[in-house]
């Protein structure tokens, strides 16, 4: 085979100028908008093909599939619903904040932006704010280049009179870079823009005293702090957050503004999902009241009106899209033509630059309009006045051209004016008329020369013409600026609604909860063979801890429990523990709450009830004991630093020691409380009996079986001593305890 005249090329090297080539395109031709007009290509053809079918904002409305047929056919060759979707994007309210297209039909709705109708059913023209992009078009603003086949010509870019790319932002994913420009409130950027042809020196501090935030076509709330801002702005990227509005309405919570872009119907779903997974107990029931008038109205019924609303929506800001987060990358071609990710300041230092060359080029191509037309005034001023021997010249003279410009010293563009005009015009001219247009045409090209020849004048006509714009189509923020604290997602402990129970335990571990503190647990109606074994008294939102005799303890969640209508649940189908424990004591409360745990070893610490709670099925060893080794009730301590801990031994030592001296652990054996016995051949171990704890100023009563003895004051600090010791024998009688019973002072 014959290769000659054939290029080639190695492999890798046309794979890597392929994708260069391609990479480039999509950054500057498809993706990323421009910093004069703030448009993407597929936007400025959509825009300029409007305007050349006449669809301005007084005109009627044409069919969208026209519009897009006119894009498609001269200047846009790609996709009919990808030309036809930017279209749409800008002509929904909600989604740009200064719409240029004027949509009738089906465009859309904030619910869901894409259910609009089909090109063929739906009519457009241009917004009054278009204008702002093509008033200037046909001035020699801008230039021009071909279409995609070369038939006819369209702009490289549009004249803005104002800085669109801040107005209307732009997002896009090009090749290995992207953009995310949120929009701006019109007035806020004018004032800057203002203020910057004012002072070229200012900082960017002083831009954002014009623009603090981003404004977006939607009334919730932007709560990123102004400084964060600030930081964002000089770099032109960051991150900022956006929060829904609500109101309470007669104790209903009803959310009247969404973030951007946000789903009232996707933020139903995401609180129905939770409500469905048991996971937001204080919300019962949802509406959706939304309709043309109110077009975000959603409805979240509490199901009492004892909830804490903000610490609701508190946790719907943290759990759904209620709240959001939103990522800026002021990523744009600049006028170098190259993409860049520019800080704010740099915007619209760089956008001034922009309007200056284009009111210069207006005002240089009308300069040169007046020019030309003067001097066409000219010469038809000298037809006038010589207008019998100029007939004479045309009717005699074979080259009547040449003749008039050596007789009458005309140019040859002057020539032909005349030689062009109707005999019948020239007849009706007037000397008067010519010299008013003249000295018209003269006064504007002085004024010409003038804003052009002079910077401050040519800055006072783009300062008067900045405030015109703003004043036509400038409106007030939407977006307003809250600084608020960040959300909380709650536990389910915080979302339940906190009321008064009794958790009942039974001796063969069956476990229910009952409404109130004002039940008997006793009284209650047990299984065959079962009887009560303890309870405690909390809140439905608490967690109830559970010690076996293992030193185990588990947490279970309050509201989840049987109610004690019935004989309630065994703790077997919700916990594991190990073979052979018994489940022995209930505790409810605080979590800071704390209480002392012992064993009959002797040992013991005290322990938050945070620390005990398990989320494992099997619990968690908190109390290290012995094989064997019993556990006694937990003691809950009131006062740390004021109150003893009584303990009394099994051979009837009773010794006092101060609360202080615990270590404080989350989980282990602890310090030796008292000093014990080993007992002899055939005699039990000395262990821990009783511990109780004594309020400062209490009375200590021994019984022992039907004997009681009261101890207080003096009496009682015969026993007192350091932690560890074996404290003091009873006195004779009262050494075989059987209780302890405290009196308070």
């Amino acid at each position: 085979m014959n290769y000659e005249g054939i290029e080639t090329l190695p492999l890798q090297e046309y794979t890597e100028k392929a994708y260069l080539d391609y990479s480039m395109y999509v950054i500057l031709d498809r993706a990323l908008p421009h910093l004069g007009d703030g448009l993407k290509p597929v936007q400025r053809r959509i825009v300029y093909a409007m305007s050349e079918l006449g669809l301005s904002s007084l005109s009627k409305h044409k069919k969208s599939a026209r519009t897009v047929g006119d894009v498609l056919g001269k200047f846009h060759p790609h996709g009919d619903s990808a030309c036809y979707e930017a279209m749409v994007l800008m002509a929904q309210p909600f989604s740009y904040r200064y719409t240029l297209v004027d949509g009738q039909g089906n465009w859309g709705s904030q619910d869901d932006p894409k259910s609009f109708a089909a090109m063929r059913y739906t009519e457009s023209r241009l917004t009054a704010y278009a204008k702002v992009l093509l008033q200037e078009l046909g001035q020699g603003t801008v230039d021009w280049q071909p279409n995609f086949d070369g038939t006819l010509e369209e702009p490289t870019i549009l004249p803005a009179r104002l800085p669109n790319v801040l107005l209307n932002g732009a997002t896009g994913i090009a090749v290995g870079m992207a953009t995310d420009i949120p929009p701006h409130n019109l007035r806020e950027v004018v004032n800057a823009c203002l203020h910057l042809l004012d002072h070229p020196a200012a900082t960017l501090a002083d831009m954002c005293q014009f623009i603090p935030a981003p404004d977006f076509p939607t009334e919730a709330e932007i709560i990123t702090p102004a400084a964060d801002f600030l930081s964002l702005y000089e770099k032109g990227n960051g991150t900022f957050r956006m929060r829904a509005r609500y109101e309470v309405e007669d104790g209903d919570i009803v959310i009247t503004a969404l973030p951007y872009q946000v789903s009232g119907s996707k933020i139903l779903e995401q609180i129905a999902a939770q409500m469905q997974a048991k996971k937001l107990p204080l919300v019962e029931d949802l509406r959706d009241e939304s309709d043309h008038e109110q077009p975000v109205r959603l409805v979240i019924v509490p199901r009492s009106n004892r909830v804490d609303v903000d610490m609701l929506m508190s946790h719907l800001f943290a759990s759904t899209d209620l709240e959001r987060s939103y990522r800026v990358n002021m990523n744009m071609i600049g006028l170098n033509g190259r993409p860049q990710v520019k800080g704010l300041l740099h915007i619209l230092t760089e956008w001034l630059t922009f309007r200056r060359q284009t009111v210069t080029r207006r005002l240089q191509w009308r300069l040169d309009k007046v020019e030309k037309r003067l001097h066409l005034l000219e010469g038809l001023l000298v037809a006038f006045l010589n207008l019998d021997e100029v007939i004479h010249i045309i009717r005699t003279e074979d080259d009547p051209k040449k003749v008039l410009m050596k007789r009458f010293d005309l140019s040859e563009i002057q020539a032909d004016y005349i030689l062009d005009t109707k005999l019948r015009q020239l007849a009706r001219l007037e000397e008067m008329k010519i010299r008013g247009e003249q000295d018209a045409l003269q006064k504007e090209k002085e004024e010409l020369l003038s804003l052009l020849g002079s910077d401050k004048k040519l800055t006072n006509l783009i300062r008067k013409e900045l405030k015109e714009d703003a004043k036509l189509y400038g409106d007030d923020r939407r977006s307003p600026l809250k600084e608020r604290a960040a959300a909380q997602v709650l536990d389910e402990t915080a979302l339940t609604p906190s009321e008064p129970v009794t958790v009942v335990v039974s001796k063969m571990g069956w476990i229910r909860a009952a409404k109130g503190h004002d039940i008997d647990p006793t009284s209650l109606s047990y299984k065959q063979g079962d009887d009560f074994l303890t309870s405690a008294r909390g809140r439905s939102n608490q967690q109830v801890v559970l010690l076996d005799s293992t030193g185990r303890t588990y947490s279970l969640p309050a509201n989840g429990l049987p109610s004690a209508r019935g004989q309630g649940e065994p703790l077997t189908g919700k916990l594991s523990p190990p073979a052979g424990a018994q489940f022995q004591h209930a505790l409810m409360g605080k979590d800071s709450d704390q209480y002392v745990l012992a064993s009959a070893e002797g040992y013991g610490f005290l322990c938050s009830l945070a620390d005990m709670q398990s989320r494992v099925k099997a619990g968690k060893v908190t109390l290290t004991a012995g094989d064997g080794v019993g556990i006694l009730p937990p003691l809950l301590v009131t006062d740390v630093e004021r109150d003893a801990l009584a303990l009394v031994s099994s051979s009837g030592c009773l010794l006092l020691i101060n609360l202080q001296d615990l270590p404080v652990l989350s989980k282990g054996k602890g310090n030796k409380l008292l000093s014990l016995k080993k007992g002899g051949l055939g005699i039990a171990d000395e262990h821990l009996l009783f511990a109780t704890i004594l309020p400062a100023g209490g009375q200590l009563i021994i019984q022992a079986g039907k004997q009681f003895k009261a101890l207080k004051g003096s009496a009682l600090d015969e026993y007192r001593s350091e932690r560890g010791k074996r404290g003091k024998l009873l006195p004779k009688g009262y050494q075989n305890v059987t209780g302890l019973e405290i009196n308070g002072n």
